[in-house]
């Protein structure tokens, strides 16, 4: 549908209002860096993009400008939500929900056709009278109320917020949109558009259970019978009754990296018979579900499983998962013995499947850092490799390294932590995760200063601007009461030139907090 342009607000001034919006959200208590499933979505998310520009429907600017950028929410609700200026937020309850990645891909590329569509600068235009604040403030109330609906009530109170919040529902024509062009960029990506119909229909069945009705914007958005006909039309079209066999191209959850498939390979993808389970996912999945916070009874239930009888009888992709949940939930009940026994069990069973093999592996790696056991866990990790230039801006690779370094600063092996993370972070200035791992290691080594700048940049990854200016501050403090090398002066001139930043920052900050007043 012809919807318009996107008005008056550019793109530069949407990603100002979405980081304004981002920085309440990183403070939220229910934000998970959790680096193996970040890792995981970040790897469908950057397919996803490289598809979207494949296609011509990600303009450069937006490209340049927008942050891009999915952060996790432990939330058991199964949803996903765009927000301004290229951010994208995930609730473990839908990764927890799907059983493909392809399931997921559907997701994501559903939410990005709403950026780079520029649907949300198109509602916002409709109240361009409301000030950019006020729109951030409704954007964080209607998150609030996804959790608890008396708190988002009282973000959105008075018939004024009533009506901007009414502008901020998707229309049914956006939403059509979004799912035509999501569709066409997961495809491009080399996902298998199953995908689609398969997440719409859970997230119907969801929605009749989960939906209460209120804050539309921020929920899954309303499935109609209509939309998931169009993805059923759209697939059934794909198939062509005489197309040939493809027994040498990839399984459809698992696309070749860098491949970018036209027409022609999708329409035999789509023939094909239904594609192997996808291990990893099941296991990704059954992770997301655990660090979800079920509660302790659920817990103790899902570890309790594996002894539960009949389990060996099971489908090995449901024993799997069952085992992975299970060795988790052992971990978080504080049994690690249990845990890294149902882990070892979980890594015999997948030993045939190298990416699942890889997930047993890193859980093991994770279980034996929390036992104290840095020297096993070395053992089960690989090195951590060097991303390519396609990557650089991704997260692949940052479980394996986050996980090496812990267990090396821990063996003593600090300086390698130290130098394999300063690499990262040049490529990846906003890792919060791997500044933080970075300060850890300059402290086993008792470089202070260089701890200090390293917790510096924590904060800051956030826009935590106030966080930052605090240890900036005590890093000039030690760096004149300890005077160091050449190295240390360098590294006071890098705090000095951070510490400004920082400071810019906070000011323009608490400009628009008095704006607000």
């Amino acid at each position: 549908p012809s919807l318009g342009d996107a008005g008056a607000m550019t793109a530069l001034e949407e990603r100002k209002l979405g980081d304004a919006i981002i920085r309440e959200l990183y403070r939220d208590p229910d934000y998970i860096d959790d680096p193996i499933v970040g890792e995981y979505v970040d790897v469908i998310w950057r397919r996803l993009l490289a598809g979207a520009r494949a296609r011509g429907e990600l303009p450069a600017e937006l490209d340049e400008r927008y942050a891009w950028q999915v952060l996790l929410g432990r939330d058991r609700s199964i949803n996903a939500f765009a927000l301004p200026g290229g951010y994208f937020g995930l609730h473990l309850g839908l990764v927890g929900a799907v059983a493909t990645r392809d399931e997921l891909a559907s997701v994501l590329a559903h939410e990005m056709s709403h950026i780079t569509q520029r649907h949300i600068p198109r509602l916002l235009g409709q109240q361009s009278r409301q000030a950019p604040w006020m729109i951030a403030a409704m954007v964080l109330g209607a998150i609030a109320a996804s959790k608890n609906p008396q708190a988002g009530a009282a973000l959105a109170v008075g018939g004024q917020a009533a009506v901007i919040q009414q502008q901020l529902n998707f229309s049914r024509d956006m939403e059509r949109e979004a799912d035509r062009i999501g569709y066409g960029i997961m495809t491009q990506a080399g996902y298998a558009p199953q995908g689609f119909v398969g997440m719409f229909e859970k997230l119907q069945a969801a929605s009749r259970i989960n939906d209460n009705g209120d804050w539309p914007y921020l929920r899954s958005h309303p499935l109609t019978t209509q939309r998931i006909a169009d993805m059923q039309q759209r697939q059934q079209g794909l198939v062509r009754p005489d197309a040939p066999a493809a027994p040498h191209a990839p399984a459809a959850s698992a696309p070749t990296p860098g491949a970018s498939p036209e027409l022609p390979e999708t329409v035999v993808r789509a023939s094909r018979p239904a594609p192997a389970p996808d291990l990893e996912a099941l296991l990704i999945a059954a992770r997301a579900r655990v660090l979800g916070r079920p509660g302790v009874d659920v817990l103790r239930a899902w570890a309790g499983e594996p002894a539960q009888p009949g389990f060996g009888a099971q489908p090995l992709p449901r024993r799997a998962a069952a085992l992975y949940a299970a060795a988790l939930a052992e971990a978080q009940l504080r049994d690690l013995p249990k845990a890294e026994a149902l882990a070892a069990q979980l890594a015999t069973l997948v030993a045939g499947d190298a990416p699942a093999a890889q997930q047993a592996r890193l859980l093991q790696a994770e279980l034996a850092l929390q036992a104290g056991q840095p020297a096993r866990a070395l053992q089960l990790l690989p090195a951590a490799p060097r991303p390519s230039a396609a990557d650089a801006r991704g997260q692949a690779g940052r479980a394996v390294l986050l996980l090496r370094a812990q267990a090396q600063t821990q063996s003593g092996q600090a300086a390698q932590a130290a130098g394999a993370l300063q690499t990262w972070v040049s490529d990846h200035p906003a890792d919060a995760g791997a500044w933080q791992a970075l300060a850890a290691a300059h402290t086993a080594q008792g470089q202070t200063l260089r701890a200090l700048r390293a917790e510096g940049e924590v904060p800051m990854a956030h826009m935590d601007y106030a966080g930052a200016v605090d240890r900036w501050r005590a890093a000039q403090d030690f760096s004149r009461q300890s005077p160091g090398s050449a190295a240390d002066q360098i590294e006071a001139n890098i705090v000095d030139t951070r510490l400004r930043a920082a400071q810019e920052g906070l000011r323009q900050q608490r400009l628009e907090e008095a704006k607000r007043r």
